[in-house]
């Protein structure tokens, strides 16, 4: 893993923060999965970082020091149903909605990882693009996140071998858009999303 910049602690020092991530946008199957932290005032963490550049066993190893150290923590997710209703970008918002919803503290802040959201309770929120890299509470909840849907897909692979969701996570691999070809869709797939690739010419 490269070296990376510190984190910021906060945005808002004198307000009870709460950070937001989801994990699971580009999936072809599986939940979207959304995680808020809100961490105590003097946290500090050097390894963490956003998930994606963190390795699993490294996820694995900070989700209960996060846990742990947490004023409070929630993790939720929308189903593929969901996403196929509302689609992928809103369901990752109501995601993030419902772990809020599930935080024991009520934050003054929600500081969001990303361009888009909708209001929460009339909470003030703040998007940031790549928060995950720039703010603890986001990192925390990404790591938190990402490593609640990969646990949840590895249950999901044992049901469905075939298409590699142990290793994949439901992502668009070529190894799994085979196995879409070959096997066909489970109900764990997202039908709104393009499956397979889009024939590029035509067979003669």
């Amino acid at each position: 893993m490269r070296e990376h910049a510190p984190l910021q602690p906060w945005m808002f020092p004198d307000r009870i923060e709460a950070g937001c991530d989801e994990v699971g946008r580009g999936c072809l199957a599986g939940p979207v999965f959304a995680a808020a932290v809100i961490l105590p005032p003097h946290f500090r963490c050097d390894a963490l970082n956003d998930s994606k550049q963190l390795t699993g066993k490294m996820r694995r190893e900070l989700r209960p020091l996060i846990e742990r150290h947490a004023l409070s923590y929630a993790v939720a997710s929308c189903t593929p149903e969901e996403i196929d209703e509302m689609n992928i970008l809103w369901a990752s918002v109501a995601a993030m909605h419902k772990a809020l919803a599930g935080l024991k503290i009520l934050p003054d802040h929600i500081l969001i990882d990303g361009n888009r959201f909708r209001p929460f309770r009339e909470i003030p929120h703040t998007c940031v693009v790549k928060g995950d890299g720039k703010y603890m509470s986001i990192a925390a909840a990404s790591v938190l996140a990402k490593s609640h849907r990969d646990e949840y897909m590895e249950r999901l692979h044992r049901e469905f071998p075939q298409y590699g969701w142990d290793h994949n996570k439901g992502y668009p691999t070529a190894a799994h858009r085979k196995a879409i070809r070959q096997y066909g869709i489970t109900p764990h797939h997202r039908k709104s999303f393009q499956l397979t690739e889009r024939q590029l010419k035509l067979e003669f």
